[in-house]
């Protein structure tokens, strides 16, 4: 063997194999796991009490169908509505106008510091405090009014209140977004000459999405459950619906059952729209 050939031999790359660190106990853990989870599973399906066969009649029943439809256009309204007032409060809150960031923060802080239930029933009664609204010069007679028992009904107070409320959580959830992009690029855009509005709309939102998307995912599916609140208006969402159907036939159970079943089915598809929205927006990330 020549000197050439052993230094050559000696240059060659080892190849290691690499062994995945052992864990038995973590098999133990799954199938604690497991057995719970039959169990448990085992015992609803057998327990008679749970009436499965009355959450089958009232599964897709058209009353419930229709109760399920206004919680989800309660939701889609709601945050759409609470997204573009969270957008606005969060670009007043990080202006530099002393006036606009004061009025963001207010709002903030009496929108998040009150009870949504509150709120609800506020503008559910707002009639008792303005019979009429309408618009005009102070001091002077109306230029138009309306009946506020004819404009406030259950389901508008419950998209004011709804929306309303999301606005000022979207505002944080906005803000935290707009605060984490680099200043520099801000700086380097408005060097360059582009308006402030457009280093907003091209430049910061489009990095800040990364940031925004999922908490506002969070905040949708929390809207969907949290909608159950108008029920003390009487509004014919899905869990007032099934209130309505227990308190005939008394088969409390069964009408839950079938409300939390809707909600598990719509909240799972909004937990899909929202992983291809950050598979989306994440695009580039590390």
């Amino acid at each position: 063997m020549t000197a050439a050939s052993s230094t050559t031999e000696s240059a060659a790359p080892v190849t290691l194999r690499v062994i995945p660190r052992r864990r038995p106990y973590l098999w133990f853990i799954y199938a604690l796991l497991a057995v719970i989870a039959a169990a448990a599973l085992y015992s609803a399906a057998v327990n008679e009490r749970f009436g499965w066969a009355v959450v089958g009649q009232y599964l897709f029943s058209g009353a419930i169908l229709k109760g399920l439809l206004t919680t989800i256009e309660l939701t889609v309204i709601s945050m759409v509505l609470g997204i573009v007032l969270g957008v606005v409060l969060a670009i007043m809150r990080t202006s530099s106008s002393g006036i606009l960031s004061t009025v963001a923060r207010l709002y903030v802080w009496f929108f998040r510091g009150t009870p949504l239930l509150v709120q609800i029933l506020f503008w559910f009664n707002l009639a008792a405090l303005y019979p009429q609204l309408g618009l005009g010069v102070p001091g002077h007679e109306l230029l138009f009014s309306f009946n506020a028992n004819q404009i406030i009904s259950p389901f508008t107070a419950a998209i004011l209140a709804l929306s309303l409320h999301e606005a000022a959580y979207m505002a944080e959830i906005v803000r935290a977004g707009v605060i984490g992009v680099d200043r520099c690029q801000r700086q380097a855009a408005l060097a360059l000459g582009m308006r402030p509005a457009r280093v907003l709309r091209r430049i910061v939102l489009p990095q800040a999405m990364r940031t925004i998307i999922p908490p506002t995912g969070n905040q949708t599916i929390s809207m969907l459950k949290t909608s159950s609140l108008v029920s003390v208006i009487a509004l014919s969402d899905l869990l007032y619906t099934a209130q309505s159907i227990y308190g005939i036939n008394y088969r409390v159970v069964p009408l839950l059952m079938v409300a939390s079943i809707w909600y598990l089915v719509v909240v799972s598809l909004l937990s899909v729209g929202q992983g291809h929205l950050e598979r989306r927006f994440g695009r580039g990330s590390l």
